[in-house]
């Protein structure tokens, strides 16, 4: 799996082209109306993203007025086909990202990406491993023996079923020495409902990225376990996944995408306004906020690299039982 180090070092001379990238007369213009498609419930990590896109674009004066729709199911396979039925529209966008990769494949979706036009990659994000406050596993190492006494004991809340957090299941329970076939992976549409089931103490742990958890851990309500990062992050007090002795580290990526059949001009100037909106300092703001890391990858770059990360996800869910 792409590590924090790999993943910044393999971007940076992208996110330094798109620093230095200029914004043609179109991209300098204010968008008067901007869709944005979230193919996901309210309340987890598409969602977070759309919504501060919404609200930095706004702040910025790039765009002046925002729809947003969620469609959720199925790690995006549910609202793709209905963004694909988008075909030609101009000023809309689709979040999503390695979930929705690994979605398409363990759902066999007759719809995938490249049915759609990449724009950028945006960010990256370390998982978080919670449980309720109330749980008996103290740490991480209490909750991986426990799992390897017995993985379908374990239950876990996360996103859909193939994505992300589901990929971590499976690889943590490889390494500890548990059957990943036999975890106990509990997937739910959107982030808010996870959370519930999460504080509700209706499964044994949680996984996500650390952003969609972070308010109910400041609240007191989840304990952070561990975190999928290759090193501690500052402000988090939690360990990594490698020091409580699990040789697993994972991050997340999360990019827009246009409808079908938009002309090329209008791709480079959803890329040029994307790329400026990135490089804005209410957007790094936001990074720093939440915890993300700015990847920006813009175009064809993008295209090819979901090509490879597709072919990639699809190894690794083969060999984990997901696909």
């Amino acid at each position: 799996m792409l590590t924090r180090r790999e993943f910044l070092f393999t971007t940076a001379s992208a996110v330094a082209l798109g620093a230095l990238a200029p914004v043609d007369e179109l991209a300098a213009q204010t968008v008067d109306s901007m869709r944005i498609f979230v193919p996901a419930a309210p309340g987890g990590g598409w969602d977070q993203t759309g919504r501060t896109m919404e609200a930095v674009l706004k702040q910025t004066g790039m765009v002046k007025n925002f729809q947003i729709e969620n469609v959720g199911g199925a790690g995006g396979t549910v609202g793709l086909p209905r963004f694909v039925a988008m075909r030609g529209r101009e000023n809309t966008l689709m979040v999503g990202g390695m979930v929705m990769v690994g979605a398409i494949l363990a759902n066999k979706s007759p719809v995938n990406l490249t049915q759609v036009t990449p724009i950028a990659r945006l960010t990256g994000e370390f998982e978080a491993i919670v449980v309720p406050a109330a749980s008996p596993h103290k740490t991480m190492k209490d909750l991986a023996a426990a799992l390897k006494k017995d993985a379908g004991a374990v239950s876990w809340a996360g996103g859909s079923a193939g994505g992300t957090d589901h990929i971590l299941v499976g690889m943590i329970a490889e390494a500890v020495g548990a059957d990943p076939r036999k975890t106990s992976y509990v997937a739910y549409a959107g982030g808010g409902e996870a959370i519930a089931a999460i504080i509700g103490n209706q499964v044994t742990a949680g996984v996500s990225g650390y952003g969609e958890f972070a308010e109910q851990v400041k609240a007191g309500k989840m304990r952070v376990l561990a975190i999928s990062s290759d090193k501690r992050i500052p402000g988090i007090d939690a360990p990594t996944l490698k020091e409580e002795g699990i040789d697993v580290e994972l991050f997340n990526w999360r990019g827009v995408f246009a409808p079908p059949g938009i002309s090329n001009a209008h791709r480079d100037q959803l890329v040029q306004l994307i790329t400026k909106m990135y490089n804005s300092a209410e957007w790094q703001a936001e990074l720093k906020k939440r915890d993300w890391t700015g990847i920006l990858m813009t175009g064809d770059q993008y295209a090819n690299y979901i090509k490879s990360e597709t072919t990639r996800i699809e190894a690794i869910l083969k060999r984990l039982g997901l696909a």
